[in-house]
């Protein structure tokens, strides 16, 4: 018999208490999420743990990137605990702001930013990592009519290879992101633009995440610091201020254990990239997913249970709409299920192989398949750990299902489990200015009533 986590037992805790409290309900909250706020911190400390202080650098941003999860409270709590962000569209920058972050400890990455947006950036003075030489170009045009405290840098391509999702590897050949270093002339035109605009004094890489190892990430830095290096040969010491070495820090979805750690990450950039560590430049991290995981889990009902084919099919309210990912490429995103009876209390017994199922009309809604889990029955609830960041946060409305509510946690030195609402359920019988309603024509003076003869 598999022994219970110490994370498994807390998420049971977690619960059993949500349960008694009326944040999950058969006839009501049928799909709820946590955040577990202590564990949030937890982690956060950890990162800035695993970076050296100065001398060896003499000045650390660790950012948060807010496509994670973009929940304002979230951003909140973590702006808090001292972290920058990193954001990638103007909405994401709107939340940031609105989660406190000054404008100083925020970072502003998109491969396809609009003059409007950037000229907001300049003139809040948000860092800006330009993506190309035209946006280069535009810089330099908005510049030239405004004065801009934005430290700005710009993103390489360093391509050193992907990862085993491709559509996490940004740093191949041919990837959308950033100035492709390798590409023929390109480093030499890219030095040449340090020397071109004097306000140019960061760069920017950023080689995946999900499916990359740790030491291509780290071959990604050391090409960025090499670059650096070059520029700085070139137009003397201090014409390059820092470099933002982006994130990507991939996650285990097997288990409960943390794996791998920033620290583990720092050791691998110490053997690839130890110039970084030499006290000349400083340093902005943008960590996302690694932050956030495991420090949130989904819990949803089970309404119905039928036999396919002799497959038993458990069909819950919690599917394409808070799993995307894995719900359209579950090769490539698996996600654990923990089975409790509807009390909150972990399911015991017999491993049955069963499909876990979405509330979704198509066929491929499905959480699991095949999964060997105790039986489940009409009332119970499925758990899934390791969604903090991507999922709930960022629900896809298919089939207009709602959002589910957001809880933040805290379990107190007493035991007690204290929840904040983060995000309130979106009630499906309430339609707004999204759906359309407001651009409805007004009904005809003495219309009919639906209905009548």
């Amino acid at each position: 018999m598999t022994a219970v986590t110490p994370a498994a037992a807390r998420r049971e805790r977690i619960l059993q208490e949500a349960v008694r409290q009326g944040l999950l309900d058969p006839e009501g909250a049928l799909l709820a999420a946590f955040v577990d706020l202590d564990g949030v911190a937890a982690t956060v400390g950890t990162l800035h743990d695993a970076f050296p202080g100065p001398p060896e650098l003499p000045g650390v941003l660790h950012t948060f990137a807010a496509k994670a999860n973009c929940l304002v409270p979230v951003l909140a709590g973590l702006e808090r605990l001292g972290m920058g962000c990193e954001v990638a569209t103007a909405g994401e920058l709107a939340r940031a702001l609105a989660a406190g972050f000054p404008a100083e400890r925020i970072v502003f990455d998109a491969p396809a930013k609009t003059r409007a947006e950037l000229e907001r950036a300049l003139a809040l003075g948000v860092a800006v990592n330009a993506d190309n030489f035209q946006e280069l170009e535009r810089i330099e045009g908005l510049l030239a009519h405004r004065a801009s405290t934005s430290r700005i840098g710009v993103r390489l391509n360093c391509q050193v290879g992907g990862g085993a999702i491709a559509a996490m590897s940004t740093a191949t050949s041919t990837s959308k992101f950033g100035v492709p270093l390798t590409d023929p002339g390109t480093r030499e035109r890219l030095v040449r633009a340090f020397g071109q605009y004097p306000w140019l004094t960061w760069v920017h890489t950023h080689t995946g995440s999900q499916g990359c190892p740790l030491d291509l990430m780290a071959r990604g830095v050391a090409q960025a610091v090499e670059f650096a290096d070059r520029v700085e040969a070139a137009f003397g010491p201090g014409r390059v201020t820092g470099i933002d070495i982006g994130g990507g820090l991939p996650v285990n979805f097997a288990d409960d254990e943390v794996t791998p750690t920033f620290a583990t990450y720092v050791e691998q950039l110490r053997v690839h990239a130890p110039k970084l560590f030499e006290g000349r430049y400083r340093v902005v991290t943008e960590f996302g997913r690694s932050l956030l995981a495991k420090n949130g889990f989904l819990a949803a009902y089970v309404e119905y249970t039928k036999s396919a084919g002799g497959r038993p099919i458990a069909v819950t309210h919690a599917g394409v709409q808070v799993a995307t990912r894995t719900v359209f490429s579950p090769e490539a995103w698996p996600l654990r299920i923990e089975a409790h009876e509807g009390c909150g209390t972990a399911k015991r017994g017999r491993l049955v192989r069963q499909d876990v199922a979405g509330p979704a009309c198509f066929a491929g809604d499905l959480l699991a398949r095949d999964r060997a889990l105790p039986s489940l029955r009409p009332g119970d609830l499925v758990v899934v750990p390791d969604t903090g960041a991507y999922y709930f946060s960022t629900p896809f409305h298919y089939n207009s299902l709602p959002a589910p509510a957001v809880h933040g946690v805290r379990v107190l030195a007493d035991g007690r489990v204290d929840f904040t609402l983060i995000r309130p359920a979106q009630d499906p019988w309430r339609l707004s200015d999204q759906d359309g309603v407001s651009t409805l024509p007004p009904e005809p003076v003495g219309a009919a009533v639906h209905g009548a003869r």
